[in-house]
C-alpha cells in the first residue's frame, strides 16, 4: 500500500503554507508608518531636560534618500528638493545677503587672536614647544567664541604654510573656441520681457562620446569603446560643470543661478539637468558648452607601475611607502606635481546640449521640476540597471577602468603608480580607495547628486524646512489649536549607546510616533477646512507659493 501524506492543520484550519503567506507584524508596522509619512528606520536618541531631571527616549528619523532605505524621508527630502526648486527658479527680487558691520566684540575678538599667533609662532621659532601648544589651544578657543558671535569664513592657520602650491597657466588652450568675458554683475534676476514675462531655462548637458552605443547603451565594438576616456571624465565631471558655470557668468556678466542635479545615462556616463534663473540665447549656451574644459594637471596615470602582487609596502623607519624590491621611498604627492608639464587629462562635454525657455507658475515648470527631481531618491543602481548580460559586461569594463582610475589626490590608487598620495599611513592600502568613484554601484557618478548655487532661493534647506513647519502652525493656530515651538537647545542630547537595556524596542517607537502623526493629521484636517475660502476661490495650502 502507498503511504499517505497529509499537510498538518492547525485547530483554524490553516495549513502551515497559508500561514507563512500570511504578513509578518513587521511589515505589517512598516506598511502603516510609511501610510502615514513615519520614519521606518529611525535611530533612538536620549533626550535629558537639565531642569527638571526628566530622562526620555526619542526616535529620530533617519533622513536617508533612498526609497529603498526609508520610503517617507526620501519623499520628504524629495519634496523638500521640489520647494527649493521651485522658490528660486523664477525670482523677481533680488536675494538679500548684504553682511552686516563687524561688532566690536568682534573686532576685539579678532585682536587678541592675532597677539597669540604672533605669540605662538615665536614660541615656535624658540623651540617652546609647551608654550606653543597651550597657545594653539588658546587660539581654538578664540576661534569658538567668534563662530558663537556670528561670524562665518575660513579664518587663518597661525602655521606657515610649508610650501606653496604649484601655479599653472591660465592661458586657454589653442583646440579650444575663445570665449567673450565681461564683469560679472552681483545681479541674478533675469530680464523682464514685454513687462510681464520673465522666462528661465532648462538645460540638459552630456559627456562626450566614447564609441558607438545601441539602443540599451552598451558600445557596439567594446574592444574600440574609450573605457579611460570614460573613467576619467566621470571622476572629473564636476569640476567641469563648475568651469561651465564660470565660464557662463563671464560671457552673460550677471550671476547666474541654478538648481541642478546628475544623472546616468544608459550608456553609464553622467549627464547633467539644470534650472537656470533668468533668460540665455541657445546659442550662448551652445558657445560656453563648446568652449568650457577642465584640465586635470595630475602626474601621468596611463600605465601601472605595480601590479598583481608586486605593491608598495609601508616602511615605518621612513613614515612612507618604498618599493617592494629597492627598497626606496616612492615619489611624494608634491615633487611628483612640480614636474608636471603637460595635463594628464581634458574633460569636455559632448555636442548634444539641449536648452528651452520655460515661463514660471506655468503647468510646464512644473513639470520640468518633478523631471529635475525624478530620481533623487534612487541610486544610481537604480537608474540605470543592467537587465542583461551584455549590460552587466559593459558596467564591469567601465568599473575595473575606474578602479585603477585615481579619484583625488588622497587616492591610494597612486601608490600603483608609484607616487605617494596626500595623508598616506600605515592603514593605507595600495589600489584600495573607499572613494565614491571606485563603487561598483555608482560607476563613477559624483557624490553631490544635487547642485544648487548659493543665491538660488535665499535660503537653505534647514530654512526651507522651518517655513513648513511654520505654515502649519499657523494653519493650526487659525483654528485654536497652538503649537508653540519648543526651546530644545536647554536639552542635551546624547546616543543611545548600543545594548542599551533600557532603550523601548523601534516597534514601540514606531507605533508611538505613527499615534502622533495620526493625531497631528486630524488637527491640520481640521485646520483644512476651516480654511476654505468662499465658493470659486482656492485655498492657500502651500507654505510657499508658486512664484510668478
Amino acid at each position: 500500500m502507498s503511504e499517505v501524506t497529509s499537510t498538518p492543520v492547525d485547530v483554524i484550519g490553516q495549513t502551515r503554507a497559508q500561514r507563512m503567506r500570511q504578513p509578518l507584524s513587521a511589515d505589517v508596522i512598516k506598511a502603516t508608518a510609511e501610510k502615514h509619512g513615519v520614519c521606518v528606520r529611525p535611530f533612538t536618541m536620549e533626550v535629558g531636560d537639565p531642569d527638571t531631571g526628566e530622562l526620555r527616549y526619542v526616535a529620530v528619523p533617519c533622513g536617508s534618500t533612498l526609497e529603498s532605505v526609508c520610503l517617507p524621508c526620501a519623499k520628504k527630502a524629495k519634496a523638500l528638493r521640489q520647494t527649493q526648486c521651485r522658490e528660486g527658479w523664477h525670482l523677481t527680487e533680488e536675494p538679500d545677503f548684504t553682511a552686516e558691520s563687524p561688532s566690536q566684540a568682534q573686532t576685539e575678538l579678532m585682536e587678541f587672536r592675532a597677539d597669540l599667533v604672533r605669540a605662538y609662532q615665536q614660541a615656535l621659532g624658540d623651540g617652546a614647544e609647551c608654550d606653543a601648544e597651550e597657545l594653539r589651544e588658546e587660539i581654538r578657543g578664540v576661534d569658538e567664541e567668534l563662530r558663537q558671535l556670528g561670524m562665518r569664513g575660513r579664518l587663518p592657520s597661525p602655521e606657515l604654510p610649508a610650501k606653496q602650491s604649484t601655479k599653472r597657466s591660465t592661458k586657454r588652450r589653442q583646440d579650444a573656441p575663445d570665449l567673450p568675458t565681461r564683469k560679472v554683475a552681483k545681479t541674478t534676476v533675469g530680464r523682464e520681457f514685454a513687462g510681464r514675462f520673465r522666462p528661465s531655462m532648462f538645460v540638459t548637458l552630456t559627456c562626450d562620446t566614447y564609441g558607438r552605443v545601441r539602443e540599451d547603451g552598451t558600445p557596439v565594438d567594446s574592444g574600440s569603446y574609450d573605457y579611460r576616456r570614460a573613467a576619467r571624465d566621470a571622476v572629473h565631471f564636476s569640476s567641469l560643470v563648475d568651469r561651465w558655470w564660470q565660464n557662463l557668468r563671464r560671457v552673460v556678466g550677471w550671476d547666474v543661478q541654478y538648481f541642478a542635479t546628475v544623472e546616468p545615462q544608459k550608456r553609464a556616463a553622467p549627464h547633467l539637468h539644470t534650472a537656470i534663473r533668468g533668460s540665455i540665447s541657445h546659442e550662448v549656451i551652445r558657445l560656453v558648452t563648446a568652449a568650457t574644459y577642465h584640465q586635470v594637471w595630475w602626474p601621468n596615470h596611463d600605465r601601472l607601475v605595480y601590479d598583481g602582487d608586486q605593491i608598495p609596502v609601508w616602511d615605518s623607519r621612513t613614515g612612507s611607502f618604498v618599493d617592494p624590491e629597492t627598497r626606496h621611498p616612492l615619489t611624494g604627492w608634491h615633487d611628483a606635481v612640480e614636474t608636471v608639464e603637460e595635463p594628464a587629462h581634458v574633460v569636455r562635454f559632448g555636442r548634444q546640449v539641449h536648452s528651452k525657455g520655460i515661463l514660471g507658475n506655468t503647468e510646464e515648470a512644473g513639470r520640468h521640476i518633478g523631471y529635475l527631481t525624478k530620481y533623487l531618491t534612487k541610486s544610481t543602481g537604480e537608474v540605470v540597471e543592467a537587465t542583461s548580460i551584455r549590460q552587466r559586461d559593459h558596467h564591469d569594463r567601465l568599473h575595473a577602468e575606474l578602479s585603477i582610475t585615481p579619484c583625488s589626490p588622497r587616492c591610494a590608487v597612486w601608490l600603483l603608480y608609484g607616487i605617494q598620495p596626500l595623508g598616506a599611513n600605515a592603514k593605507t592600502t595600495p589600489g584600495r580607495c573607499k572613494g565614491r568613484a571606485h563603487r561598483r554601484s555608482t560607476l563613477g557618478l559624483p557624490g553631490r547628486r544635487v547642485l544648487v548655487s548659493r543665491k538660488w532661493s535665499g535660503k537653505s534647506l534647514a530654512d526651507h524646512k522651518a517655513d513648513r513647519k511654520r505654515f502649519v502652525r499657523d494653519m493650526l493656530a487659525s483654528v485654536g489649536i497652538h503649537k508653540p515651538e519648543r526651546d530644545t537647545t536647554r536639552l542635551i542630547w546624547r546616543k543611545v549607546a548600543p545594548g542599551d537595556q533600557q532603550v523601548p524596542p523601534r516597534a514601540h517607537l514606531l507605533m508611538r510616533a505613527i499615534a502622533e502623526r495620526i493625531t497631528w493629521r486630524a488637527e491640520y484636517d481640521r485646520a483644512l477646512l476651516a480654511a476654505q475660502p468662499p465658493p470659486g476661490q482656492h485655498p492657500q495650502t502651500s507654505a510657499t507659493p508658486l512664484a510668478a
